[in-house]
């Protein structure tokens, strides 16, 4: 008796620290996808205002594809990065009340993109969640 009390408290605090992790993940993706933001905004000023300041000073355009490939990849940067930052939060708030094992598990691969941390952060998702102790735990 006295071991799995000893394993319950390690699981318990692993699970808080990888909750712990994926909210400044999340955090953190929410902040990259501003970047996103940056260049949609960029591609938009090239595509619209830009041109026409430049075609009033005899200066040569852009090509007009240029703005939309910037504003296209800055919107698709962006989606990516919520969709990444909402899957890491709710898995932050799974990890506390030892709910959805699979979407801990599918946030953990996707976070293993993110190298250095992100990596880690997976990997040790990965070590934690396949312990019989915790399986356990988030079967209950």
């Amino acid at each position: 008796m006295l071991e799995e009390e000893r394993q319950q408290i390690i699981d318990d605090e692993q699970l808080r620290i990888l909750s712990m992790g994926y909210l400044i993940a999340a955090g953190v993706d929410l902040l990259t996808s501003l970047v996103g933001l940056f260049y949609a905004g960029l591609g938009l000023v090239l595509w619209g205002a830009l041109p026409r300041q430049l075609a009033e000073k005899g200066g040569s355009m852009p090509p007009a594809a240029m703005g939309w490939i910037f504003a296209a990849f800055g919107l698709l940067f962006f989606v990516v990065f919520i969709v990444f930052a909402v899957m890491k939060f709710m898995s932050a708030r799974r990890l506390k009340q030892r709910r959805s094992r699979t979407l801990c598990l599918v946030t953990a691969g996707v976070s293993v993109i993110g190298i250095p941390y992100g990596t880690a952060l997976g990997v040790c998702t990965f070590v934690v969640l396949s312990r019989p102790s915790v399986r356990s735990a988030f079967d209950r």
